[in-house]
């Protein structure tokens, strides 16, 4: 089923034919976009999709053990999402990985090392720029703004409004690179790709290209909710401990974070086709504008693929 443009503005589908719910509830389907490719992940199992220079689509498909959903931890409220983020962190670094190596010659394989290294820095400096950095400034504008030193809400306050503001300029700039830009369209595919799933369709271009690049469950979303929900966290420490106390508690509290704010979008995603949550996810939806690009047709190939290989993974057709 093809949306008009007011549909696909929403972000996600109207009411439509499904599969049954049961069946529904039974495959719980989420991606990432890779580099010339996606990575598809279901409850117990992921593949890779990568498309070579050469135009051929490799593939790459595991099940999972430690991070399948069928473990006890994976059903705990708060720990599911700690445990969440973290899959997305080790899932997301071993599917870009395979994706440098794949849509690079042969000669220029990136190795486990250097793939490595390069996501431990990526990871450090994102908690330096988004958690530290503002708390830095936040500090320094005391001598502009005197409340920001005598009241503990005022200082947690701007304190988000900085991280906000760091990581939404932090989106766009990136978004101006090619190669960047290239991914985002993949995100997209990844999307419609999802969404022709739920929805119950056939999984072929013609079919799926009409479906949004817009999705409630997605990790934009996702770290936007973060960054709303930090600023409530960090509300609770009391204004008086030492400047020390702080820049620690902005690295201890981030696992907590990551929970709540797990448990937020699942919540929501399960409330979106209430309209009171369709108005709650808007946020999310606007800011996937800069990070899910419409894609090419051979972009949504490629998503297809790696989806259709993790459902037969998963014993589904």
């Amino acid at each position: 089923m093809l949306f008009g443009k007011k549909d696909i503005d929403q972000g996600y589908p109207p009411s439509h034919p499904s599969l049954p719910k049961k069946e529904k509830d039974q495959i719980r389907v989420g991606g990432q976009a890779v580099i010339e490719g996606v990575m598809m992940r279901s409850p117990n199992s992921m593949a890779i999709a990568v498309r070579k220079p050469n135009g051929e689509i490799v593939v790459k498909r595991e099940r999972l053990n430690f991070f399948s959903e069928k473990k006890f931890f994976s059903k705990i409220p708060l720990v599911r999402g700690v445990i969440n983020l973290l899959s997305a962190l080790v899932l997301g670094m071993k599917a870009l990985n395979f994706s440098a190596n794949q849509s690079l010659e042969e000669e220029k394989e990136v190795s486990p090392w250097t793939m490595g290294l390069t996501f431990t820095f990526a990871l450090c400096f994102g908690v330096f720029l988004f958690f530290l950095v503002p708390l830095f400034l936040t500090k320094w504008l005391r001598f502009a703004m005197p409340m920001v030193g005598t009241s503990g809400i005022f200082f947690n306050l701007v304190d988000g409004i900085i991280r906000l503001i760091i990581f939404l300029s932090y989106l766009w700039g990136i978004s101006f690179f090619k190669e960047i830009r290239r991914i985002f369209q993949y995100h997209g595919a990844e999307h419609k790709s999802i969404f022709a799933f739920e929805s119950g369709e056939a999984l072929v271009y013609d079919r799926v290209k009409g479906f949004s690049t817009l999705h409630p469950r997605c990790g934009t979303s996702f770290l936007l909710i973060v960054m709303v929900v930090s600023i409530i966290v960090f509300a609770m420490i009391p204004h008086h401990l030492s400047f020390g106390y702080k820049v620690a508690s902005r690295v201890v509290f981030i696992p907590l974070i990551a929970g709540l704010a797990y448990e937020i979008i699942r919540f929501a995603d399960q409330k979106r086709e209430s309209r009171g949550f369709q108005y709650f996810i808007k946020p999310g939806l606007w800011l996937q504008r800069l990070t899910a690009h419409e894609p090419s047709e051979d972009q949504i190939e490629v998503a297809l693929r790696a989806l259709q290989e993790v459902l037969e993974l998963e014993g589904r057709r």
